[in-house]
Protein backbone atom coordinates (compact mmCIF):
# COMPACT_ATOMS: atom_id res chain seq x y z
CA UNK A 1 0.00 0.00 0.00
CA UNK A 2 3.03 2.27 -0.33
CA UNK A 3 1.57 3.53 -3.61
CA UNK A 4 -1.67 4.48 -1.85
CA UNK A 5 0.24 6.45 0.81
CA UNK A 6 2.23 8.43 -1.77
CA UNK A 7 -0.88 8.98 -3.86
CA UNK A 8 -2.82 10.28 -0.87
CA UNK A 9 0.05 12.62 0.00
CA UNK A 10 0.27 14.14 -3.48
CA UNK A 11 -3.50 14.32 -3.75
CA UNK A 12 -3.62 16.24 -0.49
CA UNK A 13 -1.16 18.83 -1.82
CA UNK A 14 -2.92 19.05 -5.19
CA UNK A 15 -6.42 19.40 -3.71
CA UNK A 16 -5.16 21.93 -1.16
CA UNK A 17 -3.71 24.01 -3.97
CA UNK A 18 -6.79 23.80 -6.19
CA UNK A 19 -9.35 24.46 -3.44
CA UNK A 20 -7.38 27.48 -2.26
CA UNK A 21 -8.49 29.18 -5.49
CA UNK A 22 -12.23 28.80 -4.83
CA UNK A 23 -12.84 31.95 -2.75
CA UNK A 24 -10.34 34.13 -4.66
CA UNK A 25 -10.99 33.40 -8.34
CA UNK A 26 -14.32 35.25 -8.56
CA UNK A 27 -13.04 38.39 -6.74
CA UNK A 28 -9.95 38.29 -8.98
CA UNK A 29 -12.15 38.14 -12.09
CA UNK A 30 -14.22 41.07 -10.81
CA UNK A 31 -11.03 43.04 -10.10
CA UNK A 32 -10.01 42.83 -13.78
CA UNK A 33 -13.46 43.86 -15.03
CA UNK A 34 -15.50 40.64 -15.38
CA UNK A 35 -19.28 40.78 -14.90
CA UNK A 36 -21.17 38.04 -12.96
CA UNK A 37 -22.58 36.59 -16.20
CA UNK A 38 -19.04 36.41 -17.63
CA UNK A 39 -17.83 34.67 -14.45
CA UNK A 40 -20.59 32.08 -14.91
CA UNK A 41 -19.39 31.56 -18.48
CA UNK A 42 -15.79 31.22 -17.28
CA UNK A 43 -16.70 28.61 -14.67
CA UNK A 44 -18.81 26.77 -17.22
CA UNK A 45 -16.01 26.73 -19.81
CA UNK A 46 -13.61 25.40 -17.18
CA UNK A 47 -15.97 22.46 -16.69
CA UNK A 48 -16.92 21.82 -20.31
CA UNK A 49 -13.26 21.62 -21.37
CA UNK A 50 -12.99 18.71 -18.95
CA UNK A 51 -14.90 16.58 -21.45
CA UNK A 52 -12.18 15.94 -24.07
CA UNK A 53 -9.67 15.34 -21.26
CA UNK A 54 -12.04 12.87 -19.60
CA UNK A 55 -12.52 10.98 -22.86
CA UNK A 56 -8.78 10.74 -23.48
CA UNK A 57 -8.14 9.69 -19.88
CA UNK A 58 -10.82 6.99 -20.05
CA UNK A 59 -9.01 5.00 -22.73
CA UNK A 60 -5.46 6.18 -21.98
CA UNK A 61 -5.48 5.17 -18.30
CA UNK A 62 -6.68 1.65 -19.12
CA UNK A 63 -3.96 1.24 -21.75
CA UNK A 64 -0.96 3.13 -20.34
CA UNK A 65 -1.63 3.37 -16.61
CA UNK A 66 -2.24 6.36 -14.33
CA UNK A 67 1.22 7.70 -13.44
CA UNK A 68 2.02 9.80 -16.50
CA UNK A 69 -1.48 11.26 -16.62
CA UNK A 70 -1.25 12.34 -12.98
CA UNK A 71 2.16 13.96 -13.51
CA UNK A 72 1.10 15.73 -16.70
CA UNK A 73 -2.10 17.06 -15.12
CA UNK A 74 -0.35 18.51 -12.07
CA UNK A 75 2.57 19.97 -14.04
CA UNK A 76 0.41 21.62 -16.71
CA UNK A 77 -1.99 23.05 -14.12
CA UNK A 78 0.94 24.57 -12.22
CA UNK A 79 2.36 26.21 -15.35
CA UNK A 80 -1.05 27.66 -16.21
CA UNK A 81 -1.31 29.19 -12.73
CA UNK A 82 2.06 30.88 -13.26
CA UNK A 83 0.69 32.47 -16.45
CA UNK A 84 -2.54 33.34 -14.64
CA UNK A 85 -0.62 35.50 -12.18
CA UNK A 86 0.04 37.99 -15.01
CA UNK A 87 -3.52 38.17 -16.42
CA UNK A 88 -4.98 41.66 -16.86
CA UNK A 89 -8.00 40.96 -19.10
CA UNK A 90 -11.10 38.77 -18.45
CA UNK A 91 -10.75 37.06 -21.86
CA UNK A 92 -7.19 36.03 -21.03
CA UNK A 93 -8.47 34.53 -17.79
CA UNK A 94 -11.23 32.70 -19.69
CA UNK A 95 -8.66 31.17 -22.06
CA UNK A 96 -6.35 30.04 -19.26
CA UNK A 97 -9.20 28.59 -17.19
CA UNK A 98 -10.44 26.69 -20.24
CA UNK A 99 -6.98 25.14 -20.78
CA UNK A 100 -6.75 24.41 -17.06
CA UNK A 101 -10.07 22.56 -17.22
CA UNK A 102 -8.70 20.32 -19.97
CA UNK A 103 -5.43 19.38 -18.27
CA UNK A 104 -7.00 18.79 -14.84
CA UNK A 105 -9.56 16.44 -16.39
CA UNK A 106 -6.94 13.67 -16.35
CA UNK A 107 -6.31 13.85 -12.61
CA UNK A 108 -9.46 12.37 -11.09
CA UNK A 109 -9.96 9.35 -13.43
CA UNK A 110 -6.26 8.47 -13.20
CA UNK A 111 -6.17 8.64 -9.38
CA UNK A 112 -9.43 6.74 -8.85
CA UNK A 113 -8.44 4.04 -11.34
CA UNK A 114 -5.06 3.59 -9.65
CA UNK A 115 -6.69 3.29 -6.22
CA UNK A 116 -9.21 0.76 -7.53
CA UNK A 117 -6.42 -1.39 -8.97
CA UNK A 118 -4.59 -1.67 -5.66
CA UNK A 119 -6.83 -4.53 -4.54
CA UNK A 120 -9.48 -6.94 -5.82
CA UNK A 121 -11.45 -6.95 -2.57
CA UNK A 122 -14.64 -4.85 -2.79
CA UNK A 123 -14.54 -3.89 0.89
CA UNK A 124 -10.94 -2.70 0.61
CA UNK A 125 -11.77 -0.80 -2.56
CA UNK A 126 -14.58 0.93 -0.71
CA UNK A 127 -12.16 1.91 2.05
CA UNK A 128 -9.69 3.27 -0.53
CA UNK A 129 -12.46 5.37 -2.10
CA UNK A 130 -13.42 6.64 1.34
CA UNK A 131 -9.74 7.41 1.98
CA UNK A 132 -9.63 9.43 -1.23
CA UNK A 133 -12.66 11.38 -0.08
CA UNK A 134 -11.10 11.89 3.35
CA UNK A 135 -7.85 13.25 1.89
CA UNK A 136 -9.79 15.48 -0.47
CA UNK A 137 -11.86 16.81 2.41
CA UNK A 138 -8.92 17.33 4.78
CA UNK A 139 -7.23 19.43 2.10
CA UNK A 140 -10.35 21.46 1.44
CA UNK A 141 -11.04 22.18 5.13
CA UNK A 142 -8.27 24.75 5.46
CA UNK A 143 -7.38 25.59 1.85
CA UNK A 144 -10.22 28.06 1.05
CA UNK A 145 -9.48 30.13 4.15
CA UNK A 146 -5.74 29.79 3.46
CA UNK A 147 -6.21 31.02 -0.12
CA UNK A 148 -8.23 34.03 1.00
CA UNK A 149 -5.67 34.83 3.71
CA UNK A 150 -2.85 34.52 1.20
CA UNK A 151 -4.46 37.03 -1.16
CA UNK A 152 -5.20 39.41 1.70
CA UNK A 153 -1.51 39.42 2.63
CA UNK A 154 0.38 39.25 -0.68
CA UNK A 155 -2.18 39.99 -3.41
CA UNK A 156 -3.60 37.99 -6.32
CA UNK A 157 -0.51 37.85 -8.56
CA UNK A 158 1.91 36.54 -5.93
CA UNK A 159 -0.70 34.13 -4.56
CA UNK A 160 -1.24 32.51 -7.98
CA UNK A 161 2.53 32.30 -8.46
CA UNK A 162 3.00 30.50 -5.15
CA UNK A 163 0.14 28.08 -5.86
CA UNK A 164 1.53 27.40 -9.34
CA UNK A 165 5.00 26.50 -8.09
CA UNK A 166 3.50 24.19 -5.45
CA UNK A 167 1.76 22.20 -8.21
CA UNK A 168 4.91 22.07 -10.36
CA UNK A 169 7.00 20.72 -7.47
CA UNK A 170 4.26 18.20 -6.59
CA UNK A 171 4.24 16.94 -10.19
CA UNK A 172 8.01 16.40 -10.16
CA UNK A 173 7.80 14.46 -6.90
CA UNK A 174 4.90 12.36 -8.22
CA UNK A 175 7.01 11.35 -11.23
CA UNK A 176 9.49 9.62 -8.91
CA UNK A 177 7.29 8.26 -6.14
CA UNK A 178 4.03 7.10 -7.78
CA UNK A 179 4.18 3.64 -9.36
CA UNK A 180 1.58 2.09 -11.63
CA UNK A 181 -0.04 -1.19 -10.62
CA UNK A 182 0.36 -2.86 -14.00
CA UNK A 183 -0.92 -6.24 -12.87
CA UNK A 184 -4.38 -4.73 -12.60
CA UNK A 185 -4.44 -3.14 -16.05
CA UNK A 186 -7.03 -4.52 -18.44
CA UNK A 187 -5.65 -7.20 -20.71
CA UNK A 188 -5.19 -4.90 -23.72
CA UNK A 189 -1.41 -4.69 -23.85
CA UNK A 190 0.73 -6.92 -26.00
CA UNK A 191 4.09 -7.99 -24.68
CA UNK A 192 7.18 -6.61 -26.37
CA UNK A 193 8.08 -10.03 -27.83
CA UNK A 194 4.73 -10.24 -29.59
CA UNK A 195 3.13 -12.71 -27.18
CA UNK A 196 0.21 -11.98 -24.91
CA UNK A 197 1.12 -11.73 -21.22
CA UNK A 198 0.05 -14.54 -18.95
CA UNK A 199 -3.46 -13.80 -17.66
CA UNK A 200 -3.90 -13.22 -13.96
CA UNK A 201 -6.59 -14.91 -11.89
CA UNK A 202 -8.70 -11.76 -12.11
CA UNK A 203 -8.33 -11.61 -15.90
CA UNK A 204 -9.27 -15.31 -16.24
CA UNK A 205 -12.41 -14.60 -14.26
CA UNK A 206 -13.19 -11.61 -16.48
CA UNK A 207 -12.70 -13.72 -19.61
CA UNK A 208 -15.01 -16.43 -18.28
CA UNK A 209 -17.75 -13.97 -17.36
CA UNK A 210 -18.72 -11.09 -19.69
CA UNK A 211 -18.28 -7.67 -18.14
CA UNK A 212 -21.62 -6.03 -17.34
CA UNK A 213 -22.54 -2.78 -18.99
CA UNK A 214 -22.85 0.35 -16.89
CA UNK A 215 -26.44 1.60 -16.57
CA UNK A 216 -26.34 5.12 -17.99
CA UNK A 217 -29.21 6.34 -15.80
CA UNK A 218 -26.93 6.23 -12.77
CA UNK A 219 -24.77 9.01 -14.23
CA UNK A 220 -27.63 11.53 -14.07
CA UNK A 221 -27.12 11.75 -10.31
CA UNK A 222 -23.48 12.97 -10.49
CA UNK A 223 -24.65 15.52 -13.09
CA UNK A 224 -27.14 16.83 -10.53
CA UNK A 225 -24.60 16.75 -7.69
CA UNK A 226 -21.97 18.71 -9.60
CA UNK A 227 -24.59 21.12 -10.96
CA UNK A 228 -25.60 21.93 -7.38
CA UNK A 229 -21.95 22.23 -6.31
CA UNK A 230 -21.23 24.51 -9.26
CA UNK A 231 -24.10 26.78 -8.27
CA UNK A 232 -22.85 26.92 -4.69
CA UNK A 233 -19.28 27.67 -5.84
CA UNK A 234 -20.67 30.47 -8.04
CA UNK A 235 -22.95 32.04 -5.45
CA UNK A 236 -20.81 32.05 -2.30
CA UNK A 237 -17.86 34.07 -3.71
CA UNK A 238 -20.25 36.75 -4.99
CA UNK A 239 -20.80 37.65 -1.34
CA UNK A 240 -17.19 38.88 -1.17
CA UNK A 241 -16.90 42.56 -2.03
CA UNK A 242 -13.76 43.24 0.02
CA UNK A 243 -10.68 41.28 1.11
CA UNK A 244 -12.24 40.92 4.57
CA UNK A 245 -15.35 39.42 2.99
CA UNK A 246 -13.12 36.98 1.09
CA UNK A 247 -11.98 35.59 4.43
CA UNK A 248 -15.62 34.99 5.40
CA UNK A 249 -16.29 33.23 2.09
CA UNK A 250 -13.21 31.07 2.55
CA UNK A 251 -14.42 30.06 5.99
CA UNK A 252 -17.84 29.11 4.57
CA UNK A 253 -16.18 26.78 2.06
CA UNK A 254 -14.21 25.31 4.95
CA UNK A 255 -17.46 24.68 6.86
CA UNK A 256 -18.66 22.52 3.94
CA UNK A 257 -15.45 20.52 4.10
CA UNK A 258 -15.73 20.09 7.87
CA UNK A 259 -19.21 18.64 7.38
CA UNK A 260 -17.85 16.15 4.83
CA UNK A 261 -15.00 15.27 7.17
CA UNK A 262 -17.48 14.39 9.94
CA UNK A 263 -19.31 11.77 7.87
CA UNK A 264 -16.17 10.50 6.13
CA UNK A 265 -14.74 9.76 9.58
CA UNK A 266 -17.72 7.51 10.34
CA UNK A 267 -16.09 4.39 8.92
CA UNK A 268 -19.02 2.20 10.01
CA UNK A 269 -21.05 3.72 7.17
CA UNK A 270 -19.01 1.60 4.74
CA UNK A 271 -20.78 -1.49 6.09
CA UNK A 272 -24.05 -0.39 4.48
CA UNK A 273 -24.73 -1.13 0.78
CA UNK A 274 -23.35 1.53 -1.53
CA UNK A 275 -26.70 2.00 -3.28
CA UNK A 276 -28.55 2.91 -0.08
CA UNK A 277 -25.76 5.22 1.07
CA UNK A 278 -25.88 6.98 -2.29
CA UNK A 279 -29.67 7.31 -2.14
CA UNK A 280 -29.79 8.53 1.47
CA UNK A 281 -26.94 11.03 1.06
CA UNK A 282 -28.46 12.47 -2.12
CA UNK A 283 -31.86 12.96 -0.48
CA UNK A 284 -30.22 14.84 2.40
CA UNK A 285 -28.20 16.94 -0.06
CA UNK A 286 -31.32 17.91 -2.03
CA UNK A 287 -33.15 18.90 1.16
CA UNK A 288 -30.28 21.15 2.24
CA UNK A 289 -30.36 23.05 -1.06
CA UNK A 290 -34.12 23.37 -0.84
CA UNK A 291 -33.73 24.75 2.67
CA UNK A 292 -31.33 27.47 1.48
CA UNK A 293 -33.61 28.38 -1.44
CA UNK A 294 -36.67 28.54 0.82
CA UNK A 295 -34.87 30.69 3.44
CA UNK A 296 -35.36 28.22 6.24
CA UNK A 297 -34.78 29.80 9.68
CA UNK A 298 -31.33 28.26 10.09
CA UNK A 299 -27.97 30.03 9.89
CA UNK A 300 -26.20 29.62 6.54
CA UNK A 301 -23.14 27.93 8.14
CA UNK A 302 -25.44 25.24 9.60
CA UNK A 303 -26.97 24.58 6.18
CA UNK A 304 -23.53 24.43 4.58
CA UNK A 305 -22.38 22.00 7.27
CA UNK A 306 -25.34 19.78 6.35
CA UNK A 307 -24.41 19.97 2.66
CA UNK A 308 -20.88 18.88 3.52
CA UNK A 309 -22.09 15.97 5.65
CA UNK A 310 -24.35 14.76 2.85
CA UNK A 311 -21.48 14.97 0.33
CA UNK A 312 -19.30 12.97 2.71
CA UNK A 313 -21.83 10.16 2.47
CA UNK A 314 -22.75 10.19 -1.20
CA UNK A 315 -19.44 10.73 -3.03
CA UNK A 316 -17.49 7.70 -1.69
CA UNK A 317 -20.65 5.59 -1.93
CA UNK A 318 -21.15 6.57 -5.57
CA UNK A 319 -17.57 5.59 -6.45
CA UNK A 320 -17.97 2.24 -4.67
CA UNK A 321 -21.28 1.63 -6.44
CA UNK A 322 -19.64 2.20 -9.83
CA UNK A 323 -16.82 -0.22 -8.95
CA UNK A 324 -19.44 -2.87 -8.14
CA UNK A 325 -21.30 -2.24 -11.38
CA UNK A 326 -18.14 -2.24 -13.52
CA UNK A 327 -17.53 -5.92 -12.82
CA UNK A 328 -13.89 -5.32 -11.85
CA UNK A 329 -12.76 -4.16 -15.30
CA UNK A 330 -12.16 -0.98 -17.28
CA UNK A 331 -11.78 1.26 -14.24
CA UNK A 332 -10.29 4.01 -16.39
CA UNK A 333 -13.36 4.24 -18.60
CA UNK A 334 -15.73 3.88 -15.66
CA UNK A 335 -14.28 6.81 -13.76
CA UNK A 336 -13.82 8.75 -16.98
CA UNK A 337 -17.57 8.60 -17.58
CA UNK A 338 -18.12 9.65 -13.95
CA UNK A 339 -15.81 12.64 -14.49
CA UNK A 340 -17.66 13.53 -17.69
CA UNK A 341 -20.95 13.53 -15.77
CA UNK A 342 -19.42 15.76 -13.09
CA UNK A 343 -18.06 18.08 -15.79
CA UNK A 344 -21.42 18.44 -17.51
CA UNK A 345 -23.11 19.31 -14.23
CA UNK A 346 -20.34 21.72 -13.26
CA UNK A 347 -20.81 23.44 -16.65
CA UNK A 348 -24.58 23.71 -16.32
CA UNK A 349 -24.60 24.95 -12.71
CA UNK A 350 -22.68 28.26 -12.99
CA UNK A 351 -24.12 28.96 -16.46
CA UNK A 352 -27.71 28.61 -15.24
CA UNK A 353 -26.99 30.53 -12.04
CA UNK A 354 -25.36 33.41 -13.94
CA UNK A 355 -28.26 33.73 -16.38
CA UNK A 356 -31.25 33.07 -14.09
CA UNK A 357 -30.24 34.40 -10.67
CA UNK A 358 -32.26 37.60 -11.24
CA UNK A 359 -35.43 35.57 -11.86
CA UNK A 360 -35.22 32.55 -9.55
CA UNK A 361 -32.99 31.41 -6.72
CA UNK A 362 -30.17 29.29 -8.18
CA UNK A 363 -30.53 26.97 -5.20
CA UNK A 364 -33.96 25.91 -6.52
CA UNK A 365 -32.20 24.86 -9.73
CA UNK A 366 -29.74 22.84 -7.62
CA UNK A 367 -32.62 21.13 -5.81
CA UNK A 368 -34.40 20.34 -9.08
CA UNK A 369 -31.26 18.82 -10.66
CA UNK A 370 -30.68 16.59 -7.65
CA UNK A 371 -34.29 15.43 -7.56
CA UNK A 372 -34.23 14.46 -11.24
CA UNK A 373 -31.14 12.31 -10.64
CA UNK A 374 -32.67 10.83 -7.50
CA UNK A 375 -35.94 9.98 -9.21
CA UNK A 376 -34.20 8.03 -11.98
CA UNK A 377 -31.53 6.39 -9.80
CA UNK A 378 -33.61 3.34 -8.75
CA UNK A 379 -34.30 2.50 -12.40
CA UNK A 380 -30.69 1.35 -12.84
CA UNK A 381 -31.73 -1.90 -11.13
CA UNK A 382 -34.30 -2.44 -13.87
CA UNK A 383 -31.63 -1.69 -16.48
CA UNK A 384 -29.26 -4.28 -15.03
CA UNK A 385 -31.96 -6.98 -15.38
CA UNK A 386 -31.54 -6.81 -19.18
CA UNK A 387 -28.97 -9.03 -20.93
CA UNK A 388 -25.43 -7.87 -20.31
CA UNK A 389 -23.67 -5.99 -23.08
CA UNK A 390 -20.27 -4.36 -23.29
CA UNK A 391 -19.48 -0.71 -23.70
CA UNK A 392 -20.46 0.31 -27.19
Amino acid sequence: MKTAVWLYLFLFVAFFDLHAQYPILTPFAISIGAAPSFIGLMMGMYSITHLPGNLIAGFGVDRYGSRLFIVFSLLAAGVILLFQSNVTDPWQLLLLRSISGFVLAFLSPACLALLARLTDDRTEQGKLMAGNGLVHTLASVVSPAAGAYLVAKIGFAVAFTVLGWVLVITAICALFFIKDINRKLDDTKIAADGESPAPTALQKKQQAEPSPSLPWLIFLLPVGISCAQGILSFELPLMAKTKEAMMTTGLLFSVISIGALITLSMMFLNRFPAFYRTLFGSVCLALMYFGIAADMPLPLPVMLLGIGMAKGIVLPALSTLLIELSGGARYGRTFSILSIAFSIGAFLGPMLAGQLRDHVSPYYIAFLGLMIGLTLLPFYKIRTMTPNTHFS
